[in-house]
């Protein structure tokens, strides 16, 4: 259960990197929405992480909360925000996944 709500933490990260994008690009109320978006997401991400961490080891905790958040940032970018979807780019979001499934199967 832990490693569900490590996983949710990190999608809240995505949240709030792309309300952060999104407020930036945007002004007046929408821009306020944004950001309100941007401060519910740090801190529910924020709990979530705090809350994995009480059982699950705290470095592999913070590498598995960031990756998720590093993953589904770049695929936002690539995906909301028209960033380049080059091959290089693709391959080490590639490892970064290969990476977090690495610490869950070698994690108690």
């Amino acid at each position: 259960m832990n490693w569900i709500i490590l996983i949710i933490g990190g999608l809240f990260e995505v949240g709030f990197t792309t309300c952060m994008g999104k407020a930036q690009a945007s002004t007046g109320t929408t821009a306020l929405m944004w950001w309100g978006g941007f401060a519910i997401s740090v801190c529910l991400s924020m709990y979530l992480l705090h809350r994995a961490s009480l059982s699950l080891p705290i470095g592999t905790a913070y590498a598995v909360w960031a990756g998720v958040g590093a993953i589904g940032t770049a695929l936002m970018g690539i995906l909301v925000f028209k960033e380049p979807a080059d091959i290089g780019r693709l391959f080490f979001i590639f490892t970064l996944v290969a990476s977090i499934v690495g610490l869950k199967l070698v994690t108690n």
